[in-house]
């Protein structure tokens, strides 16, 4: 969504004089200076946080479902009385509340306005709730009054009619502070509130609003900002702010901000600060305790191929820097997971929010490492990380870790160990010598027992040492299904297995197809679907085709309807077609009371047109009547 800023002149408050002209000669400047500091004191610094707060649906970022949601409720009249904003801190939930009281009591410039989706910002109403300061706009922090009482004194309040406003309209900010009493004062009034009453509530804990007070309330999730649209939004305040910030430190902000709009505002101002209107990556870095990205593809690197003493003395050289341990072995575990999701799908690297270099290297150490070895160095780094973080020195743990992960890096699996004992048993007693080994049969070599006595004509017979590891056992080999060609054949090829009938009606029921390739699926779950569908799915699948599948759940696409709708669908037609027939409306005319209640054709037309009997009918006892007494 397009992020409109407003500048720094637009939010000067009133009764504060502009800055002096570039061009005006600082002796004429200082009597200005003088008597504007007269007239009014210079007011403080505001935070960015604050400067560039939005005020309007445009000015969000990042929740274009949410809106698009509000315009078409204020356009068809269809507004929820109660309204509840749940995300992460800092994604704008008090500020989005504030914009919808805006949009609901805006009048307009003229004064004859009504609610819209873009209010003025000129009228009454709207400089007065911007201000905080409009006497029907009622904001309740519900962290600091978390008791009945409070509320209790809120729905007193309720009854009387706004003041000036359209809506009287109490917004609760962290709802779920509230006490179970004072949760259960609110139901009745929430549920039927008077026509002039809205309520928006904000919280971070969705999990703790009883289920009671959200199904009175009409639902929005604030997702977490995507890093390319933080660093977008942040690259054009630093301009409005005139710094001069680079793209690499822009993305670091991004990053630690983790979705959460006014934490990267608040980064940003600090590093515009740090670096007096100058802000480099490696000030950036500093300030975060950051390490170099780079410098942490070398660690991973020297690690993963067992050069310990190279990776300890770049861990140290980080270490002098500033770089934390924890943050690092953090960074590591961020770059083992994305080097997996690498490995799997190559796509991955070509994320908006990858830089060149770490594509290019992200790429030649994927295609150097196994799928064990990064799982193995997932494993040991979510290990290692907590030991970091509680034990005495971080440095000397961290140091342990690495040597722990370089020597384990190049460790076969078990079951290669397995395979490659059994191999080098088996060459060994291929090649050993035939007559030699000692007289008590020792040495790698089979020994020879003479039977019968010695002699020339003795019968010499070879008798191997025994396998310690045992006979390698033979087993049966799988046999796989055919690879289904169709959404149809994998919902047939389940149904033939006893132990996925229950996946199959459950791909039948419940499964909206958005996408089919063979060994990928992409389906939107209807409701009452198991929630481990796709994982299921996915067992299931590997297991009978022998082949990996991917299958994943679409949010946005509708998908086709589900094979038990098609099939309704196809009996429906059947029957209507059926209807039509000579034969049957002769029947139908004289049973008024019949229908037709199931269409089956005869063997061989089930895709063939069929032939027209004596009568003009191809459904010769291919259908079903009920409902009448005569039958």
């Amino acid at each position: 969504m397009t992020d409109q800023i407003e500048t720094a002149s637009q939010d000067t408050p009133e009764g504060e004089a502009p800055a002096p002209d570039a061009a005006t000669s600082p002796s004429d400047a200082a009597p200005a200076a003088s008597a504007t500091k007269a007239v009014a004191p210079k007011s403080e610094y505001q935070v960015l946080a604050l400067k560039y707060r939005p005020k309007t649906f445009d000015e969000l970022i990042g929740h274009g479902p949410m809106v698009k949601t509000l315009s078409n409720a204020l356009e068809s009249g269809r507004l929820a009385h109660a309204f509840v904003l749940t995300g992460v801190r800092g994604i704008g939930k008090t500020t989005t509340a504030r914009i919808i009281a805006r949009a609901l009591n805006c009048i307009g410039p003229d004064g004859n306005g009504g609610p819209t989706i873009e209010p003025c910002g000129v009228c009454e109403h709207c400089r007065a709730i911007a201000e905080d300061r409009h006497v029907d706009v009622l904001e309740m922090d519900a962290a600091s009054r978390t008791g009945v009482d409070d509320i209790r004194e809120l729905i007193e309040g309720v009854r009387y009619r706004p003041t000036s406003a359209r809506y009287k309209i109490y917004i609760i900010d962290e709802v779920h502070m509230l006490s179970k009493s004072a949760f259960n004062a609110l139901l009745k009034t929430l549920e039927e509130p008077p026509e002039h009453v809205k309520f928006i509530f904000a919280t971070t804990e969705i999990r703790k609003i009883p289920i009671t007070v959200l199904s009175r309330c009409q639902r929005f999730d604030l997702r977490r900002v995507q890093i390319d649209e933080l660093s977008a939004h942040y690259t054009r305040i630093a301009g409005l702010e005139h710094a001069d910030i680079e793209e690499e430190a822009v993305a670091l902000i991004a990053r630690a901000a983790d979705g959460s709009v006014r934490d990267g505002m608040s980064l940003l101002d600090q590093a515009i600060s740090h670096g007096a209107g100058k802000v480099t990556t490696q000030q950036v870095r500093d300030m975060l305790g950051l390490s170099d990205r780079s410098r942490i593809f070398d660690l991973f690197d020297f690690t993963m191929k067992g050069e310990i003493n190279e990776a300890l003395e770049l861990l140290s050289a980080q270490y002098a820097l500033g770089g934390d341990p924890a943050v690092m072995l953090q960074d590591m575990l961020d770059l083992t997971h994305w080097l997996t999701r690498v490995k799997l799908s190559p796509d991955a690297a070509n994320d908006p929010g990858v830089s060149q270099i770490e594509r290019e290297r992200g790429k030649e150490i994927a295609a150097k490492l196994a799928m064990p070895q990064l799982t193995r160095a997932w494993q040991m780094l979510l290990k290692g990380l907590e030991e970091t973080r509680i034990a005495p020195s971080p440095i000397q743990a961290a140091e342990m870790i690495l040597i722990r992960l370089a020597y384990a890096a190049e460790m076969p699996s078990p079951g290669d160990l397995i395979k490659k004992l059994r191999s080098d048993m088996a060459n060994t007693g291929a090649n050993a010598p035939q007559g030699g080994g000692g007289g008590n049969g020792g040495g790698p070599g089979p020994r020879m027992q003479v039977v019968n006595g010695g002699g020339s004509s003795a019968a010499a017979v070879a008798q191997s040492r025994p396998d310690p590891l045992g006979a390698p056992e033979q087993v049966e080999q799988p046999v796989y299904a055919k690879m289904p060609e169709s959404f149809v054949e994998v919902a047939d090829l389940l149904a033939k297995d006893r132990e996925t009938t229950g996946i199959a009606m459950q791909v039948k029921n419940y499964m909206h197809l958005v996408k089919f390739e063979p060994g990928r699926i992409e389906f939107r779950p209807a409701r009452g679907a198991r929630s481990d569908l796709s994982t299921q799915l996915i067992k299931a699948m590997n297991s009978l085709t022998g082949q990996r599948w991917l299958v994943s759940v679409s949010e946005r696409e509708e998908g086709a309807p589900t094979l038990k709708e098609q099939e309704l669908e196809a009996l429906e037609q059947r029957k209507a077609d059926a209807s039509h027939d000579p034969l049957v409306k002769a029947i139908i005319e004289g049973l008024p009371k019949a229908k037709i209640v199931a269409v089956h054709l005869p063997p061989g037309q089930e895709e063939t047109t069929g032939e027209e009997d004596e009568s003009g009918s191809v459904y010769d006892d291919a259908f079903y009547l009920e409902g009448d007494d005569e039958l």
